[in-house]
């Protein structure tokens, strides 16, 4: 049967992951293209999803926001091999609201916050001791007091225009399902791919 909804879909397989015990089900990988269409693709987290899309966060000074703002089109893909299964995204990307980035990095441990505030993501690093450095004197810049989000920090969000859901099955005879969107409003088309 194939359902006509890929988010409930994905939320189904996403799900399916963290109750096999799959460490970090929401690792995806990201792709991205620079104005030359020279790829570059790193793991990173997913932090939300809904029927808008899916959303991850990141410096904005790294070299993959530089390259969502250059080319605003991008693609996920997460894998979790010990239950056999695959999904890919792929479309536009949106900046996050800095209310949404706001209430996510409000909700980020205490040191994950000050790492955003240290890090200048894909810079040149002197040394370990210098980034340890950078920490510190962060961590005494915001000692008794909550840290706010830098305006360096925020989120993308993947609008998927379409997605493939792969089922491996023995003898390589994978289930590829994919939906394309047709319309803004959100409705899809799905059909099976040869494997």
């Amino acid at each position: 049967m194939i359902l006509d909804d890929p988010i409930q879909l994905f939320a189904n397989e996403l799900r399916r992951a963290a109750e096999a015990g799959i460490i970090e089900p929401n690792a995806m990988a990201l792709a991205t293209a620079d104005a030359n269409g020279h790829p570059s693709v790193r793991m990173v987290l997913l932090k939300e999803y809904d029927e808008r899309g899916f959303t991850f966060y990141t410096n904005l000074e790294s070299r993959k926001a530089t390259e969502l703002r250059t080319n605003p089109w991008a693609s996920i893909c997460l894998y979790w091999q010990p239950i056999g299964r695959q999904i890919r995204a792929e479309g536009p990307v949106k900046s996050v609201s800095d209310a949404e980035a706001d209430q996510y990095f409000a909700s980020r441990p205490r040191g994950r916050q000050i790492g955003a505030w240290a890090s200048k993501q894909s810079q040149e690093l002197a040394s370990r001791e210098a980034l340890m450095d950078t920490v510190h004197a962060t961590e005494a810049r915001f000692e008794g007091m909550a840290v706010p989000r830098p305006p360096f920090w925020s989120g993308f969000r993947l609008v998927p225009l379409r997605m493939e859901f792969w089922i491996a099955d023995e003898f390589r005879l994978h289930d590829r399902l994919v939906f394309e969107r047709q319309d803004e409003n959100g409705g899809w088309h799905s059909y099976r791919i040869f494997p």
